[in-house]
Parts: structure tokens; sequence; C-alpha cells
């Protein structure tokens, strides 16, 4: 297929811009990541160096897999974050290192059998009316912790966290409804900066490590044999690959839009098995180098459209300047300052954004929740993964996210169109 240039652009895919230019733009497409990638580590428990480094990797792990023809930014998932919490109080990195390598796997396995037999069958098992609901619970699942990290200071409730908390939200919020052009691209990352003054002046920061630090310090890698034996985690294998049915779904999503974005068919060209090789190396790479799974953004696709750069070489080099920043000690540090009030204010609003993703999927795919089979498995997912039942048979175990998610597949697969009661 040959390649063309889209009018409509300032660079297209594969347009190089001058360096000052290349500079400029990547930063600025970087930015519009920074505060959701540095998000997820902090709420797990990773240190963020480690994962603006991986976000980096395996963007450019990305690039080259689907030969420069898709410009799409990685950075730290939210569909793991429940899972991840689970398997470091229970095992540690090495069980999160494993459970991503697992989902890259599944990324690979599911591309293979794509370029064999179509993808059909992958229509089958994740419809909307598995998705949507899955995709509801990743949120919702996550609202108590938020909560709760909103209130107590040392398992002491604490009202001027609920305060600070409140007025993240009330900014972030802000920040949404009332700016445009690249400042309403960044809501997140305003809602952070904001949120932590706002912490400043009630005095609830430690500012010591952030003295302490080092300008340039090595991130926080935990490599296999290298800082850890691995060994066989198959809590975290059951627990995380269900998952990556689910983000598959979103990176399938985020592909029709750019579609549409860009007047390409990246289907086709480089196809979707190439697409998902690509997700599932980079989740691999990060799983190596010590950093939480990586998945593509929706801020990505909102940057690309107000700016019309839609230049690789841009993504590339935001790919570049994140691993630069992962070395950067005392950036290290002011993210880990970041105090828990502050995280949940912005929390409140990332986790709703997921649940209402869900619900917009059952809306626009028109479910009708008149017929019995849909009402039973958005109702089994839905009550299972927010309650928190967990599936345990000796050392097996499946969470309740990854419970809900194989529950609503098999119930998809195995109940009747209609019950015997409907005509």
């Amino acid at each position: 297929m040959h390649e063309f240039h889209n009018d409509d652009v300032v660079l297209d895919i594969k347009d190089r811009p001058s360096a000052g230019h290349w500079v400029g733009l990547s930063i600025q497409h970087l930015f519009t990541m920074f505060g959701a990638t540095v998000l997820v580590p902090i709420m797990v428990g990773i240190n963020p160096s480690i994962a603006l480094v991986s976000s980096g990797l395996g963007t450019l792990v990305y690039l080259t897999v689907t030969k420069g023809k898709i410009p799409a930014y990685l950075g730290s998932s939210f569909a793991f974050i429940a899972a991840m919490q689970l398997l470091m109080k229970s095992d540690g990195y090495p069980a999160v290192a494993q459970g991503a390598m697992t989902c890259g796997l599944v990324y690979l396995i599911v591309s293979f059998l794509i370029r064999k037999i179509g993808s059909a069958w992958l229509d089958k098992i994740l419809p909307p009316i598995v998705v949507g609901p899955v995709v509801m619970v990743i949120g919702l699942g996550l609202a108590g912790n938020a909560a709760t990290n909103a209130m107590y200071n040392n398992d002491v409730y604490d009202f001027k966290y609920v305060l600070v908390a409140l007025i993240t939200l009330g900014l972030t919020i802000f920040f949404n409804m009332f700016f445009s052009g690249f400042l309403g691209l960044i809501p997140i990352l305003l809602g952070i900066v904001c949120g932590y003054i706002t912490a400043m002046l009630f005095g609830i920061i430690d500012y010591q490590p952030i003295i302490d630090a080092h300008w340039f310090a090595l991130p926080a890698f935990d490599v296999p044999f290298a800082t850890y034996q691995p060994k066989l985690y198959l809590n975290a294998i059951t627990t995380m690959a269900p998952i990556a049915f689910v983000t598959m779904t979103e990176h399938i999503g985020h592909l029709m839009v750019l579609n549409k974005l860009t007047k390409r068919n990246f289907f086709e060209d480089p196809g979707l098995d190439r697409t998902l090789m690509g997700d599932g190396f980079a989740q691999i790479v990060a799983g190596l180098v010590g950093g939480p799974p990586v998945t593509s953004y929706g801020e990505n696709i909102g940057v690309l459209a107000i700016t019309r750069v839609h230049s690789v070489y841009v993504i590339g080099g935001a790919a570049i300047f994140a691993i630069a920043l992962g070395f950067v000690g005392k950036l290290s540090a002011l993210i880990l300052s970041i105090p828990g009030p502050v995280i949940s204010g912005i929390s409140f609003i990332l986790f709703g954004v997921i649940a209402a993703s869900g619900l917009k999927i059952l809306i626009e795919n028109q479910i009708n929740f008149d017929r019995k089979k849909n009402l039973l498995i958005a109702s089994t997912i839905l009550v299972i993964g927010i309650g928190g039942l967990v599936f345990q048979a000796g050392t097996f175990t499946l969470s309740s996210m990854a419970l809900a998610t194989v529950l609503g597949i098999l119930l998809n697969l195995i109940l009747p169109e209609k019950a015997r009661s409907e005509k």
C-alpha cells in the first residue's frame, strides 16, 4: 500500500519535523500522557521513574513492530490497577511482572490466531454485553480505595485530607469543562499540579525526600535474574491474563478512532495482528524492566486531533524524553511526594470515567436489558467484580476482576439468546 499525505494535517505519519519543532512537539505530546502514566505506579506502589522508562520503551517497541505506521503512544494501563494492588500485597513486584508478561503473551497468541483465522472469534467471546460491564467493574471496583485514601491519615479521619481531595476534584472538573485546545488535553496533569499546591497550603507534604534526592538517579529497575529470582506465580497469571482481553477491545476501539482521524485503515496496513503484536511485546518489555503493563491511550488520540501532528517521529521523541525523565531523581521524588488525597481527587474522576465508558459501550450498542440473557450477564459481572468475590483452589486463584470476566464470557457463550419465558 503506497504512502500518502493527508492535507488536513500539519505533519503526517511519516513526516519529519525540524530539530527545534521535534523537541517542542515531542515534549508537548509527553505532557498529555504524563499525568496518567505516573498516576498508575503511585497507586500500585511502583516507582514512577520506571513507569516513565517502561512507557517510553514500550512505545518505541510498538512503533518498531508496527513498522512506524501508527502514531500511538503507550502508557501505564488503569485496567490492571486492582489486580496489581492485589499482587503487590501478596507477592510483590515479581508477581506483577509475571502478570504483565503473561498479558503480553496473550496478546501475541491472539495476534497469531488473527493472522491465521481472522478476528470474528474475538467478537464472539467479547461482545459489548461482556465488555461494557467488565469495564464498569474496572472503574467502580477501585472507588473504595480512592475514598479511603481521601479520608484517612495513618488510619485516622483527617478533615484536611477530605478538603484537599474535594478541591483537587473540583479543579480537575473545572479544567475538563472550561479549558480547550492543548490545556483541555491535560486536565489530569493540571489537576495534579493544582492539587499539589493545595496540599502545600494545607501543610501535608513531606519535602525532605525531594531535598535528599539526587538530580541523576538510576530508575528503580526490577529485572528477572538480576534484582530477583523469578518463580511461577499462578495467581498472577490467572488474575491478569483475563483482563488482557478487555484491554484488547480498548486497543481495537482506539485503532478505529485513529483510522478516522488519519484517513487510513490500520486494520489492513499494518494489520490488527501486527498492532496487537506490538502491544504484546511492549507489555513484555515493561514487565522485564520493572514497570506496569502498558497500553494505548485515548489522550494520545486527543492530542493528535487538536495539534494535527500525526508524525511517528514526534511520538518516538515523546518516548525518548519519557525515558530520559526516568533518570531524573528529583522528579521521581517529587512525584512520590504527591499525597494520597490529591491522588484520590484525581481518581474520583478517572475511575468514574472508566465506569462511565463501560456504560457508554452498552448504550452505543443498544443492549436490550429486557432480554434476560443480557440482564443476567451484566448483573453477574457487576456484583461479583465490585463485590470482591475471589475463587481459590489450592494455589490457583482468580481475582474478582478476572472471575467476573471469565464468568461473563462463559455465560455469553452458554446461555441461549432467549429464555423459555420470553417470546
